[in-house]
């Protein structure tokens, strides 16, 4: 797209229709590809089915959609709608920095290295991991499936502060790495957090991740004056992590808005899972570990936000997912 203005609008016709999912195309050569000034993508909609899956022990439902799909016609032409979200609000890991492979990951396995474990994530059991959402969750039940090593304690509480302890020493490594900006903010991000400024729109990161490292993120990659206007929701703030909806229904409240006037965006099954369990709309930006799960349920489904002349949606984009809310 040539400017800044102009978006991937869904046409008047398609706002009769719930839960859209307007896929760009994708080019194997390169990792964003601009989407034409007029093009169709297949949409779904259909009933909800729930289908449990297990990872290292943990069960988790996601919710999907699965009907024959149609066409609908997308265009890059700048929107005419007025309704804008109440607020945006935004996973970290995987939307604002594709911080899992080449930073959590490996902050935990030099945490696991110079503790002596014995024990390393490759780049695929790291990718199956990431389905349990939280650090801590997700080291205790990989200990639990394998065996814990010899080196940490037997006892129950023993363990979950031993766990404690692994993740606060991995967060100090990750947020070192955060400081050095050697992780970059994926395109599209800070532009669409400096609309929803210029246009009122309260925005709140919503993660599983511990606080710090989020806030590291927020404030040493998107810089001190965004970071004093976002809200931060993250870590332990809630006592279940996604896929349950607890963090953003909590982002709701204290940010005083309704779930349903509520845009995220988010990278994962199991955050789709959460804010649509919370009532929200969801767009999905994908990222590297997330590419190919099971994103029916969502509202729209792009491999990045986008800057111009690459640019993928706008805020208006997401007032527009909105809008059809309320058409009858």
């Amino acid at each position: 797209m040539a400017a800044s203005s102009s978006i991937i609008s869904i046409s008047s016709a398609s706002l009769f229709t719930p839960k859209i999912q307007c896929l760009p195309k994708h080019n194997k050569d390169h990792d964003h590809v601009p989407i034409p000034s007029s093009s169709s993508f297949t949409t779904h909609a259909s009933l909800k089915i729930s289908r449990p899956t297990t990872t290292f022990g943990i069960t988790t439902t996601t919710t999907r959609l699965n009907v024959p799909p149609r066409r609908l016609s997308c265009s890059a032409s700048a929107s005419s709608s007025s309704t804008l979200p109440s607020a945006l609000l935004f996973d970290c890991d995987g939307v604002l920095v594709d911080t899992e492979k080449d930073g959590h990951r490996i902050s935990f396995n030099q945490t696991f290295q110079e503790r002596e474990l014995g024990v390393t994530w490759d780049v695929d059991l790291y990718g199956e991991l990431l389905k349990i959402g939280g650090g801590k969750e997700r080291m205790t039940a990989y200990f639990n499936k394998v065996g814990w090593p010899a080196n940490a304690p037997t006892g129950e509480q023993e363990r979950k502060e031993f766990i404690a302890s692994l993740h606060k020493q991995k967060t100090e490594l990750f947020m070192a790495l955060i400081e050095k900006k050697l992780l970059p903010l994926r395109p599209g991000v800070a532009k669409i957090i400096d609309q929803a400024f210029a246009q009122g729109v309260q925005v709140a990161v919503c993660s599983t991740s511990n606080e710090k490292a989020v806030s590291a993120i927020v404030s040493f990659l998107l810089g001190p004056e965004r970071a004093e206007k976002i809200k931060i929701f993250a870590g332990d703030v809630v006592p279940r992590k996604k896929p349950d909806p607890a963090i953003y229904l909590l982002a709701a409240s204290t940010l005083n808005v309704e779930p349903s006037r509520c845009v995220v965006v988010e990278d994962s099954a199991i955050g789709l899972a959460a804010a649509k369990a919370a009532g929200m709309t969801c767009i999905v930006t994908k990222s590297g570990y997330t590419a190919d799960e099971d994103f029916l349920n969502a509202d729209a489904v792009f491999d990045c936000i986008g800057d111009p002349p690459e640019e993928r949606f706008d805020l208006a984009f997401c007032g527009s997912l909105l809008e059809k809310q309320y058409v009858s």
